[in-house]
């Protein structure tokens, strides 16, 4: 009876720097390695943006794109694109309304996969598991964290969206999307309280909806 070889499995320490996962895959003959991580999932306005990151060479600076400062992150993001192979897809509010903010971060991952020009040997993803996938995938937690992969493509997503907030608050300086970046803060409350939402609020979403309620009570929507 012939007898399979597994090889055996690596155990990644989370303190053994941002390149360990990379380091352990590529070992085992899986690279290039794939880190995938999102940016907006938690904002009531705006885009969700997916982006899919495979790093051609180390670089340096990397780590959890909420941790950076936004000039550091610029830099980051620019150095990321001229030197790795990225994908990024944008998903519009109303997609989210339509198809569920959960459904829209699945297949936002995957479509942006499918635009990387490499095709991937792994593919880390940053909370939860993504089926459908062209090729073996780890759901890492915090994975931007940990991972150098996963933190370019946090950094990407990021400021992709941030800079896509920026545009839409010079359409809609009411709003402080600037600032805020279409998160729930007391600022953005008070301005859907007083203006009820834009069309690129996610109307799904309970604090839109609220915003909604009280401009049908009289406030002017401008």
């Amino acid at each position: 009876m012939t007898v399979a070889f597994r090889p055996r499995p690596s155990v990644v320490r989370r303190d053994s720097g941002l390149y360990a996962y990379e380091r352990a895959l590529a070992r085992r003959g899986l690279a290039p390695i794939a880190g995938v991580d999102e940016a907006g999932r938690g904002a009531c306005a705006g885009p969700l943006v997916v982006a899919a990151v495979i790093l051609r060479k180390p670089v340096e600076g990397l780590g959890d794109s909420k941790l950076l400062t936004p000039a550091v992150r610029e830099r980051l993001h620019d150095q990321i694109l001229a030197t790795a192979h990225v994908g990024v897809v944008v998903i519009p509010p109303e997609t989210i309304d339509a198809r569920g903010l959960h459904k829209c971060n699945v297949a936002g991952m995957r479509r942006a996969v499918a635009r990387l020009s490499c095709d991937p040997g792994y593919i880390l993803t940053d909370g939860f598991p993504v089926p459908g996938l062209p090729a073996p995938s780890l759901a890492v937690w915090k994975g931007d964290q940990v991972a150098a992969c996963m933190a370019a493509a946090s950094i990407v997503a990021k400021v992709t969206r941030d800079r896509l907030m920026g545009a839409l608050d010079a359409t809609y300086p009411q709003y402080g999307f600037a600032e805020h970046k279409g998160y729930v803060t007391p600022q953005h409350r008070l301005a859907l309280e007083t203006h009820g939402p834009c069309p690129h609020h996610r109307y799904s979403f309970v604090t839109v909806a609220r915003g909604m309620g009280k401009n049908e009570m009289g406030a002017g929507v401008a």
